[in-house]
């Protein structure tokens, strides 16, 4: 069940995959895209860009891989040329295109995102976050706590926020609270410890 974020996406407790998502937001999907990082500076004088994963080492942020960059409410798609890790959750990106720091310059703040079908394949037992965002969640007895809408990252361990009209839930996702993720039923069973629904 779930474990601690593995090397594949914030979101990738061995169990859970955060396919790249935001630290502390839920990770933004657009018609088969999933943002995985944002540029954050232009790196030198021939357009490389500093980008900051959401889950380092971000390996969706490969050569030859296309992306779609988002900065308000404009977007444009293009095509890594290189990526490379630099320091603390950086990746240095060049793509097909930019090949000046003005160009570069001008994408600082775009949001990164790639095809979710990019994405490396999770492990039978994984999961990306961005899945399980609309799953009903219900405890091992049955009761129906709502609706999974979002993930905090917390630092010890992750949390889902769940919802109802008139109340929500932090549940920790541990493999002592969470029991089983059913992606054909859009379900997850957990089983709360004493005092976690009050």
């Amino acid at each position: 069940m779930p474990r601690r974020p593995g090397p594949t996406a914030r979101s990738s407790s061995r169990s859970s995959k955060r396919a790249e998502g935001a630290a502390g937001a839920p990770p933004e999907t657009r018609a088969g895209w999933l943002a995985v990082g944002e540029v954050v500076a232009a790196h030198g004088l021939h357009g490389l860009l500093r980008v900051r994963a959401y889950q380092p080492p971000a390996p969706s942020l490969a050569p030859d891989r296309l992306i779609r960059l988002e900065q308000a409410a404009a977007g444009r798609e293009a095509r890594i040329a290189s990526a490379a890790p630099h320091g603390c959750g950086l990746v240095l990106v060049a793509l097909t295109g930019v090949g000046d720091r003005a160009a570069a310059e001008a994408l600082v703040g775009s949001r990164v995102l790639v095809r979710t079908a990019d994405l490396p394949p999770a492990a039978d037992d994984e999961f990306y976050y961005y899945e399980v965002v609309g799953f009903r969640v219900e405890t091992a007895g049955g009761e129906q706590l709502g609706t999974l809408v979002a993930t905090l990252a917390t630092g010890a361990n992750d949390v889902w926020v769940v919802r109802t009209a008139d109340r929500e839930h932090l549940i920790p996702v541990v493999a002592e609270v969470v029991r089983a993720i059913d992606r054909a039923g859009r379900r997850v069973v957990i089983e709360p410890p004493p005092g976690l629904l009050d």
